[in-house]
């Protein structure tokens, strides 16, 4: 039997990625070969990936769970797919699963490593499941109570996220805050508050900040109240950042901590695994009203060519959807 060939995106040299062909290995026992129908770009963290910006501390840290290639380049990278088992185990065939795979229009991969949608989840909207499962254990580590007031900082994908799950707990105050007054019109959208930087309440019980910007963790920590938390999602790839944590930080006995996917949230570590985080994610993404942070739409064979100006930071880019022939 012919081996089935596949198309790759891959990062040749910092800024610039090519498609490429490439075989498929034969199918094992207990593996499964999924046909992609859609991937997302993660502008934040492929950003940094593809304009050669990760820390060689944290080469290893910083690998997809089935990246090939080493940091810097060249690399296949990617973590937010989606698509139709083609062949497995019988009880996945023909299923719609998201997978932490990188930008591939086949692949095959452990039964294990793919989760099946939920009954009713549109497979264009699964995309959204990595940023989802970012959110959630943001979430997590942030602890958020019944009748808090709660500022996110930075209106991207995460930062909505957050704002949104948080705004379901009873009680809440939610305001999500940006410099883009357009962000606005998704804060609408799902059902949480929107302020700029200079209209955000202060004294509140938690602010988390998801902007990227250095300026915005320090906005941050002057709006937190006396003994809240501070939680920092952004990365900051090789950036170094200044705070400041003399004047009244101490006095005000503030917390700032960090939040990172790779690690299951210290209060779940006991009985919560990946899997079911990621099943959990994606049930969360039955509301119809997350279409809004999808943004765009182009075509995988048209990568080369997008990917460029998706990372660049122009623009009105949340989550950039591909779609697979």
């Amino acid at each position: 039997m012919s081996p089935i060939s596949a198309k790759a995106f891959w990062l040749l040299a910092p800024g610039h990625g090519a498609l490429r062909d490439e075989s498929l290995p034969p199918l094992g026992r207990d593996e499964v070969r999924v046909r992609t129908r859609y991937s997302a770009v993660s502008r934040g963290t492929e950003a940094l990936v593809f304009n050669g910006q990760v820390p060689t501390s944290e080469y290893q840290r910083m690998r997809a769970p089935f990246q090939s290639g080493d940091f810097p380049a060249p690399l296949k990278y990617g973590y937010a797919s989606v698509g139709i088992v083609e062949a497995g185990p019988e009880t996945l065939r023909n299923r719609h699963v998201f997978c932490l795979y990188p930008h591939q229009d086949r692949y095959v991969v452990p039964a294990g490593a793919v989760q099946p949608l939920p009954d009713g989840l549109p497979p264009e909207r699964a995309v959204l499941a990595a940023n989802m499962e970012t959110a959630l254990n943001g979430v997590w580590d942030a602890a958020p109570s019944l009748g808090d007031r709660v500022l996110v900082i930075g209106a991207g994908v995460v930062g909505a996220l957050v704002a949104y799950l948080c705004a379901r707990i009873p009680g809440t105050r939610v305001r999500l805050v940006d410099i883009e007054p357009r962000r606005a019109e998704l804060a609408e959208a799902l059902g949480v508050g929107f302020c700029s930087p200079p209209q955000a309440p202060c004294d509140n019980d938690l602010v988390v900040h998801a902007s990227g910007n250095p300026g915005g963790l320090r906005r941050a920590l002057r709006l937190a109240g006396p003994e809240a938390t501070v939680l920092e999602m952004s990365w900051y790839g090789e950036q170094e950042v200044g705070l400041p944590l003399g004047e009244a930080f101490h006095a005000r006995r503030l917390t700032l901590r960090s939040s990172q996917v790779g690690g299951i949230a210290t209060a779940r570590r006991p009985r919560w695994d990946h899997h079911r985080r990621l099943a959990l994610a994606l049930e969360l993404l039955a509301d119809e009203c997350l279409d809004a942070l999808i943004s765009g739409e182009s075509d995988f064979l048209d990568l080369p060519e997008t990917m460029p100006d998706l990372v660049s930071g122009s623009g009105e880019v949340l989550c950039h959807r591909l779609r697979y022939p």
